[in-house]
């Protein structure tokens, strides 16, 4: 019997239904973050087993939202009072938004027994009461103390990806608009593709007040600004986004386990730790957000207006009562609309020395370059750092005296790889050095036969990014990521304008001046020698001694009687890899620390170590922050 062409047709439509939920399932489980490597995985990896962040926003369509208010109470009626009631105030959109209140237990050693449990008694007994008409009521009491820190941290374990929390320390005062506004921002920067990033890890309410990184700059906004982004956790009304909550918790309970301590130097919060110990959670969130690099969205509404205050009242982070730290928005502003949003490639990054961060500076092509040398430079000049071939906690490391030595005005050049994407995010300018290659046609060039792949990848790359340097009129640096600049003193030491280049042939660096004479050669004849592929060697007068670009550059310019300066290696430099010393040696802080690339990775750690010039710490983060006022 012959099939109807109405069955036909719905089989069709079945079965192409079919195929989109099984592309739409293979889309959701994927990230667009590769996974991090991790070179010693008895130190933890970078991101641990499923806590990761995807990079996708949550799929389209209306989202399973929901919003948990978590009140932490412990003996201040007065306090909890208030705060509860201007939760009751907000206006909820006639969403479902469930409260916990989570009450701890007074601790033994406080004072007359029967007057804490009187006060216990009356609490309970006002919460038990309290009537919230806008979903569940759940009431937590601890049977022994346990403090602010585990308050915070065993408040909330997400349900799903589509579950946030508010978390509310009990003397904080809500405005009744915070709700619209956190949804607003939520619709936004978390379910909108367009607006969503993996680094973004949660929205305060509370107005921005305050520089962690010792010696940073002023906390000083734009006028024109309502949000940004800033490192620092705002825990005077800070929403929690779920993904980057359990990847903190499992963070924190590895380095617990590991007797790892929440030591950041370079930062107020980490005096606090030393002081208060584990009666205090932020010092642990805030080294997890440095090891990871993640931003949340504060505010910035003027005349000290906040969503959330504090009245700062006696309790674990203040002796005395000292009153509301910003005025209340209590009304909709006439001077600016509360729930319009800027798109997120519109807003401003702030590091935790509230310096500018620009995330996601990557180069793909030849004629890009420009734009972002103009971001970077500084007299000038350009820092171009090669990372091919050598390892994450190198290139790491050699960053970290970057940041001590405030040396800005660098691109990192390289294959695409997790590393690279996680630098870019993080905001370090970047090279993807495969790409860039195929826009100056490199794939079409024919590598020498007596050459390697990595040297002429090298050589190419070089070539062309000095190119558009001296298009621009600026200086440039190439040197390797083998390299550690005590003072960073041989950025300022060559400074004679008597000669146009100057070569390191072991330190394998290399700076070209943009004089008007290294213009016409490099443009006209340097560029076209290297694109001739097949002489390429021959014509650069390759020898068996010429081992990498600054010499070949080098050799090439001195046969056409430019003016080089070779660079004395011994005088500038200290081959770590084949020499003892200690931090005790003369001139020691005026010379450049280098090694082969070839070098075992344990000797050069330790003789860093010894030397005092391995800086990072067991999450292969920078242990230290560094705040040079801009």
């Amino acid at each position: 019997m012959a099939r109807s062409p109405q069955r036909h047709h719905l089989v069709v439509v079945l079965l192409l239904s079919l195929c989109v939920l099984l592309l739409l399932y293979c889309h959701s489980n994927t990230s667009l973050l590769p996974a991090s490597r991790n070179p010693n995985p008895d130190r933890g990896p970078r991101f641990l087993p499923g806590s990761r962040p995807a990079a996708r926003a949550p799929p389209p369509g209306p989202p399973n939202f929901t919003l948990l208010i978590k009140v932490l109470a412990f003996n201040r009626l007065d306090s909890l009072s208030r705060c509860l009631r201007s939760l009751a105030a907000a206006d909820y959109l006639s969403d479902t938004v469930h409260l916990h209140v989570h009450i701890d237990h007074f601790g033994n050693g406080s004072g007359d027994v029967e007057s804490s449990l009187g006060a216990s008694r009356e609490i309970l007994d006002f919460v038990d009461g309290f009537r919230w008409e806008f979903g569940d009521k759940l009431v937590h009491y601890r049977t022994a103390n346990a403090g602010l820190q585990a308050q915070w941290l065993e408040a909330w374990w997400p349900s799903s990806d589509d579950e946030f929390a508010f978390i509310v320390e009990d003397d904080l005062e809500v405005s009744p608009l915070f709700y619209k506004f956190v949804k607003s921002v939520i619709w936004n920067f978390y379910y909108n593709a367009s607006n969503f990033s993996p680094m973004i890890y949660g929205v305060t309410l509370q107005r921005p007040r305050f520089v962690p990184g010792k010696h940073g700059n002023k906390l000083q906004v734009d006028g024109t600004t309502r949000v940004f982004l800033y490192q620092l956790v705002g825990t005077w009304g800070q929403i929690l986004f779920p993904k980057h909550w359990k990847e903190f918790r499992r963070w924190y309970d590895y380095h617990k386990a590991k007797g790892i301590k929440p030591i950041l130097e370079g930062m107020v919060t980490t005096g606090w730790y030393r002081r208060l110990g584990e009666k205090i959670w932020t010092p642990w969130f805030i080294k997890f957000i440095h090891d990871r690099g993640y931003f949340n969205i504060y505010t910035n509404f003027l005349q000290e207006r906040a969503l959330s205050v504090s009245h700062r009242d006696t309790g674990v982070n203040y002796g005395k009562t000292a009153g509301p730290d910003s005025h209340l928005l209590n009304e909709a502003p006439h001077d600016f609309n509360l729930l319009e949003m800027q798109p997120l490639s519109n807003l401003k990054w702030y590091d935790f020395c509230f310096r500018d961060v620009l995330p996601g500076r990557v180069v793909r092509n030849f004629n890009d370059l420009g734009v972002v040398l103009d971001t970077v430079q500084i007299n000038e000049t350009i820092v171009f750092v090669s990372l091919f071939g050598f390892q994450e906690i190198i290139i790491r490391n050699m960053l970290c005296h970057f940041e001590r030595l405030n040396i800005r005005n660098y691109i990192l050049m390289g294959p695409m790889s997790d590393l690279l994407f996680d630098l870019a995010r993080r905001g370090h300018p970047v090279i993807d050095a495969d790409q860039f290659l195929d826009s100056v046609g490199a794939n079409k060039l024919k590598r020498p036969e007596n050459s390697s792949p990595e040297l002429f990848k090298n050589v190419v790359m070089s070539t062309y990014v000095i190119k558009k340097c001296l298009e621009l009129r600026y200086n440039a640096w190439v040197v390797d990521a083998n390299m550690i600049f005590p003072n960073g003193g041989m950025f300022r030491v060559l400074t004679d304008s008597t000669f146009d280049l100057y070569a390191g042939k072991s330190l394998g660096v290399i700076f070209v001046r943009s004089s008007s004479a290294v213009r016409k050669l490099w443009l006209n004849n340097f560029v076209h020698v290297v694109e001739a592929g097949d002489s390429l060697w021959d014509k650069l007068l390759i020898s068996q001694e010429n081992s990498n670009f600054a010499d070949i550059a080098a050799s090439f310019l001195e046969s056409k009687r430019a003016r080089v300066k070779r660079i004395d290696d011994r005088s500038l430099g200290v081959d770590i890899g084949i020499s003892s010393l200690d931090r005790a040696s003369p001139g020691l802080e005026n010379k450049v620390l280098y090694w082969s690339a070839d070098a075992a990775l344990d000797i050069i750690r330790r003789r860093l170590e010894e030397l005092k010039m391995w800086t990072l710490d067991g999450d292969d983060s920078c242990s230290a922050v560094v705040c040079h006022q801009s």
